[in-house]
């Protein structure tokens, strides 16, 4: 059970109202998290605005974003997050058996992407005080560092969603990932 009201666009916050419709269209439905992020409008149009930043400015393909949003869930065992982005990451072009194993933080069918997923854990892991060998690792796998930076960014929203629906209860609303409770 949520701790905080789920709105919809009717009960949300005037300051939330706009971005929610914004969501509602892009994912097909209002999902829960955005429901439950429209009780605060700073929380909902922060997200809004590094999620739209990520995408419009970035240089990592959506299945990247996704790998690394796996990978971060997985690690802080968000059920939420890890249903959503299974179902984000097929929809960019990942197999079901790569999203499992994206969320167990590896992804031994790319080494490039392998060593950028690495790379968001342990940023994740040791609160972005990764050692030189990591960030080296990665660079000579093919990334540029403004990229890592990208990854980096991308921690930070996964830390959000999967923080906040930990904080607050979100109830999934999403089919599970594959091993995850029904």
């Amino acid at each position: 059970m949520p701790r905080i009201p789920v709105h919809d666009l009717e009960t949300a916050p005037e300051g939330s109202r706009d971005t929610l419709k914004r969501l509602e269209a892009a994912k097909g439905k209002l999902l829960n998290i955005f429901g439950g992020m429209g009780h605060s409008p700073a929380v909902l149009n922060g997200f809004a605005g590094l999620d739209g930043a990520l995408a419009e400015h970035g240089t990592l393909t959506e299945a990247q974003r996704q790998a690394i949003r796996l990978a971060i869930a997985g690690y802080q065992d968000c059920h939420y997050c890890q249903s959503a982005y299974t179902m984000a990451g097929k929809a960019a072009g990942l197999t079901e058996e790569q999203t499992v194993e994206l969320r167990r933080g590896s992804a031994s069918f790319d080494d490039a992407l392998d060593a950028l997923v690495r790379f968001a854990v342990e940023a994740f892991d040791q609160r972005g005080q990764l050692t030189a060998a990591t960030w080296q690792r990665t660079l000579d796998a093919g990334w540029r560092d403004d990229q890592l930076l990208e990854a980096f960014g991308n921690v930070a929203r996964t830390f959000l969603t999967s923080g906040f629906n930990h904080l607050v209860g979100t109830e999934v609303d999403v089919p599970p990932a594959p091993g995850l409770p029904q």
